[in-house]
C-alpha cells in the first residue's frame, strides 16, 4: 500500500485520475509530516484530503467530526470500496464502543470516525493510546474557535490528543476568517502556521440579492427563468410546508425536510431529490450537509440566513459541476428586524438556563453525578408540554447548553438492527444442539454474516427470515430470547431522537455559564449579522469579492456574473477604468459636497460620458447621494 502514489491511491479506490484545485498540495503537506489547515469551500473534495494520505501509511486515521450523518455517511462510502472504517456514535452501547475500538487497535482498520464530545471520554482515550494513529483529521475545524460561527466547547479538548500521538493533524473547514484562521491553529497546537486555501471564488455561480415585499411571487418567477435542480432554504419547519404547497398549487415538483420528520421519510425524500424525480427540495438548515448533487442549478433562501459563513455553505451547493448556477436572496425589510429579534431571544436569562437543565435532568430520571457519555431518548414537545416551557426559549435554552459542552442534541438517526455473538465457536455448536429450536436461525446468521463473532453487524431481520423460513416476527423473538440467554447481543433498530450528556449530571445551581461568556457570544452573533446585512444592503461591490474580502482572501476578483456585477458591465469600461474613477470620485466628494459639473472639471484624465455614467451608477446603487442644494457627497 505504501508504495502508491496519492494518485494511484486516488484511482484506485475513487476511481478519478486527478485531483481538484488544492487537494494535491494538501495531501503532500500532509504525507511531509507538517500540520495542515485547508480551506476548502463547500463541494472543494475535503475528505478525499485526509482519506488519501491516510490510505499511504500505516496505522489509522483518527477523524473527529460534529456530524453524524455525515460520519455514517463516510464510513458507508469507505466500506463500500472495500476500506475497514468504524464510526463511534451517540447510538452505541458501552459493549458496542469496547468491541469497535479493540477492532481498531487489533483489527486492521484504516479509519475511526467520532465526534469531539466521545473524544473526551477517558475509556476511549486510554485505547486511542494503544492505536497506531497515522494522521488526525478535523473536520468543521471552525467549531473550536469562539470567533467561528458554530463554536463548540468540546473542540478546545481536542488539542489533549497531541499529548499521547506524534501524529500530525489536518484541520479542515469551507468558511474560515482571518480571525478564525489564527484561532484554530492556536487552539489545535501547530508546530508551526501552516494554511492551504482554494479561492473562495466560484466563477460559474451567480450571487443575487432580489429586495421584495411579495417573495413568494418572484420565487415562482425565478424558478420560471431557471431551469434544473434547486433547493429552497426556510427559516421554519412551518415555512417549508408552506413553500411546498405553494409549489404543488403550481404544478412544480418538489419535497419539504426538515429535522422534525421520520427518518424513513427524510431518507425517501432526499433520494428522490437526489434522483431528479422531483425538481425542488424546500428545507431548513438540517438539509444539505454532505449531499453531493452536482448538478444543482439553482439555491434560493427565502429569510435571511444569520451569518455569511452559513450563506456561503447553503449557498455553494449550487453549481458544484462548475456550469452556470445561481444563488438568489429574498429579503425585505422585516427579514432584518427579525433576524435582530432572532438573536435576542437566544440568550435566555441564567435562571431560566437552569431551570431547563433541571427539568431535562428530572424528565430523563438521571441522578446528580451520572450520565456522562450516555444517550436517552428526548422527544422535544412532549418535554416543553409536560413543563408548560416556552418553545423557542426552550429550544435556545438547550442549545447554550449544547454549546458550552453539558449536552448534545441528536435528531433522530437512523439506527439499523445489530447483533454481535457473545459465546466462541464450540459453545455455540453444543448450544445448537441441546436447543434445536434456535439451530435454523443460529446457522443462516453463520452463513450470512461473516464477522459476527468479531463485532457488531448491521442485520434486516426480513432477511433473516426469508433465508430460514421463519416469519419475520419469529425472529426478532428468537433474537430476544438468544440476547436474553447471552448468546447474543441484539440491538433492534431505532430512529429516536436522543440528548446526549457530555459531562455527568450536576446540581443546576452549579452550572457555570458566565454572564460575560454569553455578552460575548451574543456580541459575535451581532457582528456576523451585520456582516450579513451589509452584504444585502451592498450594491456596489461585487458580491463574491465581497465574500472573498470577508473570508481574508487577497487579489479578489469581481465574479462580473453577480447582481452588482451585471449592473456595473453595463457601463462599458474596463475594471481598471472604472475604480479610478471610483476612486477620483470618492476623493473628491468624501470631506465636502460638490456639483456633478464641478467633479466632471476636476477629474482631467477620463471621458466626461464615463464619468456622468460612473456618477448614475453610483448614485443608482447608494453608494452616492444628493444633497438639498443639489451637490453630491460619498456615503460612508
Amino acid at each position: 500500500m505504501g508504495m502508491l502514489s496519492p494518485l494511484q491511491i486516488l484511482a484506485k479506490y475513487w476511481g478519478f485520475n486527478s485531483f481538484r484545485s488544492s487537494q494535491e498540495e494538501i495531501i503532500n503537506n500532509v504525507l511531509s509530516g507538517r500540520d495542515t489547515l485547508a480551506l476548502l469551500p463547500t463541494g472543494g473534495g475535503k475528505s478525499i484530503c485526509y482519506q488519501v494520505p491516510a490510505m499511504m501509511q500505516d496505522g489509522i486515521c483518527l477523524v473527529v467530526s460534529p456530524l453524524i450523518a455525515l460520519i455514517k455517511d463516510q464510513v458507508a462510502s469507505l466500506q463500500a470500496k472495500g476500506i475497514k472504517a468504524i464510526a463511534l456514535t451517540s447510538g452505541m452501547t458501552l459493549s458496542e464502543i469496547d468491541i469497535a475500538l479493540d477492532n481498531c487497535i487489533y483489527g486492521s482498520f484504516k479509519f475511526l470516525y467520532l465526534s469531539p464530545e466521545r473524544l473526551q471520554n477517558k475509556m476511549v482515550q486510554e485505547r486511542l493510546k494503544k492505536m497506531n494513529i497515522n494522521l488526525i483529521a478535523i473536520d468543521e475545524a471552525h467549531c473550536i474557535s469562539e470567533w467561528g460561527y458554530d463554536f463548540r466547547p468540546a473542540y478546545l479538548k481536542i488539542a489533549e490528543i497531541r499529548s499521547f500521538t506524534d501524529a500530525s493533524l489536518l484541520a479542515l473547514t469551507a468558511t474560515a476568517t482571518p480571525d478564525v484562521v489564527v484561532d484554530i491553529q492556536k487552539q489545535l497546537l501547530f508546530k508551526k502556521s501552516n494554511v492551504c486555501s482554494k479561492s473562495f471564488l466560484r466563477s460559474k455561480l451567480s450571487y443575487v440579492v432580489l429586495e421584495q415585499e411579495n417573495k413568494d411571487e418572484k420565487f415562482l418567477r425565478v424558478l420560471q427563468r431557471v431551469k434544473g435542480s434547486c433547493i429552497v432554504y426556510c427559516k421554519t419547519r412551518k415555512e417549508t410546508k408552506r413553500i411546498y404547497q405553494l409549489l404543488q398549487e403550481n404544478n412544480i415538483s418538489a419535497h419539504f425536510y426538515h429535522g422534525g420528520l421520520d427518518i424513513a421519510d427524510r431518507d425517501t425524500k432526499q433520494k428522490q431529490w437526489q434522483q431528479n424525480h422531483v425538481r425542488v427540495m424546500v428545507a431548513t438548515s438540517a438539509f444539505g450537509m454532505g449531499i453531493d448533487k452536482p448538478n444543482v442549478r439553482l439555491v434560493v433562501h427565502m429569510h435571511l440566513p444569520s451569518s455569511l459563513e452559513a450563506y456561503f455553505q447553503e449557498a455553494g451547493r449550487a453549481g458544484r459541476d462548475e456550469k452556470m448556477a445561481y444563488a438568489i436572496l429574498l429579503t425585505n425589510a422585516f427579514d432584518i428586524s427579525q433576524l435582530k429579534e432572532h438573536i435576542e431571544k437566544h440568550y435566555p436569562a441564567l435562571e431560566e438556563i437552569r431551570n431547563v437543565y433541571q427539568h431535562l435532568t428530572n424528565h430523563l430520571q438521571i441522578a446528580v453525578g451520572s450520565g456522562q457519555g450516555e444517550s436517552f431518548e428526548f422527544y422535544f414537545k412532549e418535554f416543553c408540554d409536560k413543563y408548560k416551557l416556552h418553545h423557542l426559549k426552550a429550544y435556545n435554552t438547550l442549545k447554550i447548553l449544547e454549546r458550552e459542552g453539558y449536552i448534545k442534541l441528536i435528531d433522530a438517526v437512523q439506527q439499523p438492527s445489530r447483533i454481535h455473538l457473545k459465546v466462541k465457536h464450540g459453545f455455540l455448536y453444543q448450544f445448537q444442539i441441546g436447543n434445536p429450536i434456535y439451530d435454523r436461525l443460529v446457522k443462516t446468521i453463520l452463513r450470512s454474516y461473516g464477522s459476527v463473532f468479531d463485532s457488531f453487524t448491521k442485520i434486516q431481520e426480513s432477511i433473516l427470515a426469508k433465508r430460514s423460513g421463519h416469519s419475520t416476527q419469529e425472529v426478532k423473538y428468537y433474537l430476544h430470547k438468544l440476547h436474553n440467554m447471552n448468546v447474543l447481543e441484539y440491538l433492534p433498530q431505532n430512529s429516536t431522537p436522543k440528548i446526549f450528556f457530555s459531562i455527568a449530571r450536576i446540581d443546576s445551581k452549579m452550572l457555570t455559564i458566565s454572564k460575560e461568556i454569553l455578552v460575548k457570544r451574543k456580541a459575535i452573533e451581532e457582528a456576523k449579522a451585520a456582516a450579513m446585512v451589509a452584504y444585502v444592503r451592498n450594491q456596489y461591490h461585487c458580491r463574491s469579492s465581497f465574500m472573498q474580502d470577508y473570508f481574508g482572501q487577497e487579489n479578489q476578483l469581481r465574479c462580473g456574473i453577480c447582481d452588482v456585477c451585471l449592473e456595473r458591465n453595463k457601463l462599458n469600461m474596463s475594471d481598471s477604468e472604472f475604480e479610478k474613477i471610483v476612486s477620483a470620485i470618492e476623493n473628491l466628494i468624501t470631506e465636502t459636497s460638490l456639483r456633478t459639473d464641478d467633479i466632471i472639471l476636476k477629474i482631467v484624465d477620463s471621458r466626461e460620458d464615463k464619468i456622468i455614467r460612473t456618477i448614475q451608477f453610483l448614485h443608482e446603487n447608494g453608494q452616492i447621494e444628493f444633497t438639498e442644494n443639489k451637490k453630491l457627497i460619498w456615503v460612508h
